[in-house]
């Protein structure tokens, strides 16, 4: 259901370890024995909280009891994945294909995911069927179900793949799930696919990834959320030396007139209005 739940001391839970990286929440890591370790994201990631927020309260403290197995061995999310990962480029499609949107942002929460949203909005809102994703992050129900919501008929995300977390994982995995989840959403019917890379262009897979080749050959557009002006005229510098086409700013920026004035005054890409990307002639003079 993918809701979330109180607990209580002494109550027994089933959760998946998996490296966490959040500025504005945790960072952890996944210990080699059955210490005591954290819950350390919502949708229910076990690990070793090592730094945290000033702002946010300590991380629920949890004692592992054992690892869920069967006649197999260990249970982990990668063998019941319904998915697989393939190589590191799309593979060939037949005609054009949909066009490929991805989002990406300053920092955790400047308004990725309801960018991605609003695209979505806009775009089905347009006449066009959309498709969606969330190549990197900390698993959770909410941002796919929220692409759901939003109008996009197939949605996925590295959980379908088989991880609980992408922090930590190799360059080559993270480049494999971004043409994995790509090829798998281009379906004949998508007209555009979106997709959401998570956290901020410093963070070691993000930047790793951006100045790859691969995602210059997957990826069409970028959509950047920023969180002020000076974050949008940083990011956009970093994305503009990667070689990447920027069509719009949007996110937490546009909340503030002032801040987006700042912005427009200083970059030669339209700053949109979150609200704005829902509305069809909008989205389709971005994109």
């Amino acid at each position: 259901m993918s809701r979330r739940q109180l607990l209580y001391v002494g109550d027994e839970i089933l959760v998946a370890y998996g490296h966490r990286y959040a500025p504005d929440q945790f960072e952890a890591e996944v210990p080699g024995d059955l210490r005591p370790v954290n819950l350390v994201a919502a949708g229910g990631l076990a690990a070793l909280a090592t730094s945290k927020h000033a702002k946010v309260s300590e991380a629920t403290a949890i004692q592992p009891l054992g690892l869920l197995a069967d006649d197999h061995g260990v249970v982990t999310l990668g063998r019941f994945a319904e998915r697989r990962l393939g190589g590191q480029a799309l593979a060939p499609r037949m005609g054009p294909g949909p066009m490929v949107v991805a989002v990406l942002g300053t920092s955790m929460n400047s308004g990725k995911s309801t960018t991605v949203s609003s695209l979505i909005r806009g775009l089905v809102r347009s006449g066009l069927t959309v498709s969606a994703g969330k190549v990197t992050g900390t698993g959770a129900g909410g941002d796919p179900h929220g692409f759901a919501d939003a109008g996009a008929g197939q949605v996925l995300d590295f959980t379908d793949f088989g991880f609980a977390s992408t922090f930590r994982l190799a360059p080559a995995q993270v480049r494999a799930l971004l043409a994995s989840v790509v090829t798998e959403l281009s379906t004949p019917d998508t007209d555009v696919v979106v997709v959401e890379i998570a956290d901020g262009l410093y963070q070691d897979e993000t930047a790793q990834l951006l100045t790859h080749p691969v995602f210059r050959s997957v990826v069409d557009r970028v959509v950047f959320a920023a969180d002020g002006a000076a974050g949008a005229i940083g990011g956009m510098d970093v994305l503009t030396r990667a070689g990447l086409q920027v069509a719009a700013v949007s996110g937490v920026l546009t909340s503030a007139p002032l801040a987006m004035r700042e912005a427009r005054s200083m970059l030669d890409v339209p700053v949109v209005e979150t609200s704005d990307l829902t509305e069809p002639d909008v989205v389709r003079t971005v994109l």
